[in-house]
């Protein structure tokens, strides 16, 4: 499961730098790390959960593609789950300090229930919400509410919220 998470992360970070090379002054960051937290509420049934979440977010086409790959472990009473998601975004800048995106993309999940683990595969559709205080964008935060569909017996459905720190990390020049 974390390997190949690890290489969902490598494979994006060459897919940044081999297609993420920009002339213009103000340049992407190489990445953008968030690290926060999500709660998810099941819409079908079964109790919520909570947990830690973290992504990393390339850029290879400038404002037409973001690439977002994370993880976020979710705790609720007699279960734990891993949900590792790829999410392909499309940016708009509703001003100088705050983007808009709309992605989708597939999600993984590792269920464990009483002792037994099961995996399934789901699609997930996310409205992202950056905010950068700051004019250099080094710093900010963000607010992503998803909604995800398990292609699994049962066919959960579930709406999901995550608030995370931005951190982004400079291209070396």
């Amino acid at each position: 499961m974390r390997g190949a998470g690890i290489a969902v992360l490598a494979a994006l970070m060459f897919v940044a730098r081999a297609f993420g090379q920009d002339v213009e002054k103000e340049q992407e960051p190489a990445a953008i790390i968030e690290l926060g937290a999500a709660g998810q509420w099941a819409l079908t049934h079964g109790t919520p959960s909570y947990g830690p979440n973290f992504a990393v977010e390339v850029t290879p086409i400038k404002d037409w593609l973001e690439i977002e790959a994370g993880v976020t472990p979710s705790f609720s009473r007699g279960q734990t789950e891993w949900d590792t998601d790829l999410i392909l975004k499309k940016p708009y800048d509703l001003s100088k300090t705050t983007e808009f995106m709309f992605g989708v993309g597939p999600e993984w999940a590792h269920s464990i229930t009483g002792g037994k683990s099961a995996d399934s595969i789901a699609g997930e559709a996310a409205l992202d919400f950056m905010f950068w205080p700051w004019p250099k964008r080094r710093f900010g935060w963000y607010l992503e509410p998803t909604y995800g569909y398990n292609f699994g017996s049962g066919h959960e459905q579930s709406m999901s919220l995550s608030i995370d720190l931005l951190i982004a990390i400079p291209k070396r020049r």
